[in-house]
Parts: structure tokens; C-alpha cells; sequence
């Protein structure tokens, strides 16, 4: 705002004369500004689109009804006229007079992150993401050196600029650490607890980014903000608003209404550790990244990282980041024919995904064909029974920590229009086995549909994927890559193979198929376990 003329600092000073800046105006000219039409209301502000010397700048006007109203205007000024960081939206003006208080800050286009997200329906690459993260994650840090608890993170208090980079804005809960501290220990100090008044002013943020301790009725800590850090960078990754499967925010907050009252979702959260549900590796979501967001909304404030941290972790992150092919669409709802998304993935010393993968990719450039099988049937008969096939998918790790089930959608197989599979892989002791099963169950069925029935195909790639699973994990521990020698992860599988109008099922280890018809199950499959003397005959 160049046409603005800051005046000396001795001068330019609030009406109580306690905020005062030598690079922002505090006392404007009536005619130097205009509000416009509004752009977001709240029960504390009101922001406008304004102009400013000629320029285009958003306007905070407050709510001031009362004199505690007024001292958190004069100590919201104070703080933003410390602030100079390229992550943070900036103060530009203010007019900190009677009648008219008002804050300017430099202007953004719409979308927000949350309506970019929940109205656009943004689905960001996971370069994306991490570079978003990582710009935000630095502006924390700037705060945090600060000693500044911003209070508030969550997707509505980011706006993007053309580049699609975060600027972090609405300070109206932000306070300095020591000021946290000391209105906790003045309410200890003058009545033997924390009165409800204390409660008030520090219980504050939105309900389902607030950390537990918060919910508890804690202290906020840079560890506060680190916590709702990771669970907007979730919500980033998946594209639903926490606690929900829904993307758009308007239903999902009614979902979210219907589901849990204010003081079951606390209950649950700080009780039971419930969190949103996880993003997928299929997404190709860097376990790391994934690992960090689960450290970063830990239970525990000492056990999440610092900003510093985090910062760290994802420089380390987004050098490892690579493009490549999916052959196989895991996971995704609708693969069309020949389509290889470029998507964004994370190659680190042992990826169980590509372990999978790279073993059937052979077989899958061979692109066997499975016309044996879709030939196989009598199509003569004018009565043959031709079914509809719809499907979809749905995965939450739900109250555990980590996600270590896997599934597969693979429809048109070998480009076979009247040949699908689908498959469910649920990991035991770590997600490895599911995870390498889901790239290379897929796979070996592609290889053995040239030669084999449909029946001893489901058979020799579940085979086949046990073995190889084995061999890849004995020789991972020769070389040791593995330390843990004792580690003997693995997964029970449960695949339905169709072709043309015969459903063929094939399962492994503590999960069964059933058929729903009519409203009535029909096993299809029966539970493998090896507790009985005669475990081979079952195998």
C-alpha cells in the first residue's frame, strides 16, 4: 500500500497509545478507505472486501460490545504488528480510533483451503500437500520462536495465493504463551483452581481440530497447534472433513452432529484416542508422511514433534518424492481401460507397495490374455444370465493407531469386459504382508489366467503370493534392512474372481465371503485357522 504514509512512530500510535508500529498505519483518514460488501460474518467480526489508497484489501471490523471486546482488539493489534513472515496474511492498516475500529490486511481471492477442499473438491497431488505442509509448518515455527500459540489452525484460516501456498490468518484467538501462563496462574493463585471464567478464555479453538489436552481443559501449547497441524494435513490428504467420510462440509457437519454430541466426540477423543480416519497408502501417501501425522496428533503433547521437527522430516520427504506409473489402481473406485494416472509416490528403503509390485511387473507387460476363461462358458443359450456389476470402496483404520488393511479393485481385467476382481487384505502384525499381497495377488492372477482355471488360479496366486512374500522378507532380513529378525508379519486374504455370470471365491486365514441374496446370507467360504491337529488337511 505504497500510497499510505506511515507516520513517525511516536505519533502513529492506537487511542490508548499501547500498540504503536513504525511500518503500519493505526490512524487512517476517513477518505483513504471504503468497506464493500462483506466476504465472511461471524459472532465476533465481520470482514469486507474493502479499498485502501486505491488498492483492494480485506477489511476485520470487530464486534465490540463490551470493554473485554476492546482489550482483545488492542491486544490482537499488538501482536500483528510484531509479525513479518511470508506465511502469515499481513497487516497492512488499521484504524484503532473510535467509532470506526478496523483492521486491513492484504487481499486473497477465494477459495479458503476448507471451501477449496469441501466445494471445489480440490484433490491435491502429494506434492501438493507436502509443500503446503512445509510452508505451513515453517510459519508455526516463526510463531513458535515467537512464543506465539496461534490457537485456531484449521483449513478456513488458510487462503491460498495463485501458487496455491498457504497464508495463515484470523490471529482473534492467538495469545502469547507467557500470557497463557500467567492468567492460569493468576486463577490458581487467587482461588485454589481455574475458574470458569479461566475455562472459557482457554478452552477455545474449533471442536475437531482442538488436541485432547485442550479437551481437557489444559493449558494450549505450541504442541496444541502441532495437533491440529497434522489433522488438517489429513484432512488435505483425503479430502473429508475429520470424523466423517464425506467431502463436502455443509453435509458433513451434519453427519457429524448426528453422530456425536459436543461431549461424546470430547469423550472419545480424549477417552478413547479416537482420531479421523487415517489417509491410505494407496493413495500414495508417503508412509512417512503418514507416520508423522499419526506422531503429530499423538495423545501425548511431549511425544508429537516440534515444528522444527517436522520441518525437517519433510524436506527429507519431499527429496524422496517421485512420478511414476500405477499399473494397478488399489483401491481406487473406477479403473478405465489402458489409464495410468501419474500419481505421486514415496520410494523409501523398504516400500512393501513396490515390493509387490516390481515382482509381477513381468507378468503384467505381458498382458496375458484370460480368454480361456471368458470362452469357457456356454454363450449359446439365449437365457444366459448376464449380471450388473456396480462397485466401491470405503477404508478406516477406525479406533486403532495405523492402517494396515489393503484392498483391490480390478475391473476388465487384461481388458476383458466380462472378467473383475476384487480383494480384502487385513495385516497382522504390521501392514507388510497386506500391502505386498495387494499389488502382487492382482498380478498373479493376470500371469496364471492364461493357462490356468479360473478356480486353480485364485489357488496358484494366493500361493504363489505367500511364497514370494516370504522369500522378499527372509532375504530384506539377510541383508539387514530388517532389524527386527523375530518380526513375522502377514495378512488374511479373501479374493472373488467373476467371470461372465460365475463368481468364483478364494480365502486364507480368519475372514469369510458371504453372498447376500434375497436379504439372506449365504457363506461362501469358511474361516481358516490353524488350531486344529489337522491343519494340513485344512490348508
Amino acid at each position: 500500500m505504497g500510497l499510505l504514509e506511515v507516520p513517525p512512530e511516536e505519533t502513529n500510535r492506537c487511542v490508548r497509545g499501547c500498540c504503536r508500529s513504525d511500518a503500519i498505519p493505526l490512524h487512517l483518514p476517513a477518505a483513504s478507505f471504503s468497506l464493500l460488501s462483506p466476504i465472511a460474518r461471524g459472532s465476533e467480526s465481520t470482514v469486507y472486501e474493502a479499498r485502501l489508497g486505491g488498492e483492494r484489501a480485506a477489511a476485520k471490523k470487530p464486534v465490540l460490545s463490551t470493554s473485554d471486546d476492546l482489550d482483545k482488539f488492542h491486544y490482537q493489534l499488538q501482536l500483528l504488528c510484531e509479525l513479518d513472515h511470508p506465511g502469515l496474511v499481513k497487516l497492512i492498516a488499521a484504524h484503532a480510533r473510535p467509532p470506526n475500529y478496523l483492521m486491513f490486511f492484504e487481499y486473497f481471492e477465494p477459495p479458503n483451503l476448507a471451501d477449496k477442499i469441501h466445494v471445489e473438491e480440490w484433490s491435491p497431488s502429494i506434492q501438493q500437500v507436502v509443500t503446503i505442509a512445509s510452508y505451513l509448518a515453517k510459519t508455526l515455527q516463526y510463531l513458535q520462536i515467537l512464543g506465539i500459540v496461534h490457537r485456531d489452525i484449521k483449513p478456513a484460516n488458510i487462503l491460498l495465493d495463485k501458487d496455491l501456498l498457504p497464508h495463515l490468518a484470523d490471529f482473534g484467538l492467538a495469545m502469547y504463551q507467557k500470557d497463557i501462563k500467567s492468567v492460569s496462574a493468576e486463577n490458581w493463585k487467587s482461588s485454589g483452581k481455574p475458574t470458569g471464567g479461566f475455562y472459557k478464555k482457554n478452552m477455545v479453538g474449533t471442536l475437531i481440530y482442538m488436541a485432547p489436552e485442550i479437551l481437557r481443559k489444559d493449558l494450549h501449547t505450541e504442541k496444541s497447534d502441532v495437533y491440529s497441524f497434522a489433522i488438517l494435513i489429513n484432512e488435505l490428504l483425503t479430502g473429508v472433513v475429520p470424523y466423517t467420510d464425506l467431502r463436502a462440509e455443509a453435509q458433513a457437519h451434519t453427519i457429524l452432529e448426528m453422530t456425536y454430541t459436543e461431549q461424546q466426540l470430547t469423550s472419545a477423543v480424549v477417552s478413547q484416542g479416537l482420531r479421523p480416519a487415517l489417509a491410505l497408502p494407496e493413495s500414495g501417501s508417503p508412509p512417512s508422511l503418514l507416520s508423522l501425522i499419526q506422531r503429530s496428533w499423538d495423545s501425548d503433547p511431549e511425544r508429537r514433534p516440534s515444528f522444527g521437527d517436522i520441518i525437517e522430516e519433510l524436506n527429507v520427504i519431499q527429496k524422496h518424492l517421485v512420478t511414476y506409473s500405477c499399473p494397478l489402481s488399489s483401491g481406487s473406485v473406477n479403473l478405465s481401460r489402458n489409464s495410468k494416472a501419474e500419481v505421486h509416490h514415496y520410494q523409501e528403503a523398504l516400500n512393501w507397495f513396490n515390493q509387490g509390485e516390481l515382482l509381477t511387473k513381468k507378468a503384467n507387460k505381458l498382458d496375458y490374455a484370460v480368454n480361456p476363461w471368458s470362452s469357457s462358458f456356454d454363450q449359446s443359450s439365449v437365457s444366459v444370465y448376464h449380471p450388473t456389476l456396480s462397485w466401491g470402496s470405503f477404508a478406516t483404520c477406525g479406533r486403532r493407531e495405523t492402517m494396515e488393511d489393503t484392498h483391490f479393485m480390478l475391473t476388465c481385467m487384461s481388458e476383458e469386459k466380462d472378467v473383475h476382481s476384487f480383494g480384502i487384505f487385513d495385516g497382522h502384525r504390521g501392514a507388510a504382508a497386506a500391502e505386498f499381497s495387494v499389488r502382487a495377488v492382482p498380478g498373479f492372477l493376470k500371469q496364471f489366467g492364461h493357462t490356468a482355471s479360473p478356480i486353480d488360479a485364485l489357488a496358484e496366486a494366493f500361493v504363489s503370493s505367500d511364497t514370494a512374500f516370504r522369500e522378499e522378507l527372509i532375504a530384506h532380513q539377510k541383508s539387514k534392512r530388517i532389524i527386527q529378525k523375530d518380526w513375522h508379519p502377514g495378512c488374511t486374504a479373501v479374493t472373488a474372481l467373476i467371470v461372465r455370470n460365475k463368481l468364483f471365491v478364494a480365502n486364507a486365514g480368519d475372514c469369510r465371503a458371504i453372498l447376500s441374496r434375497a436379504g439372506k446370507p449365504f457363506p461362501l467360504t469358511r474361516i481358516m485357522l490353524l488350531v486344529a491337529p489337522r491343519k494340513e488337511s485344512v490348508l
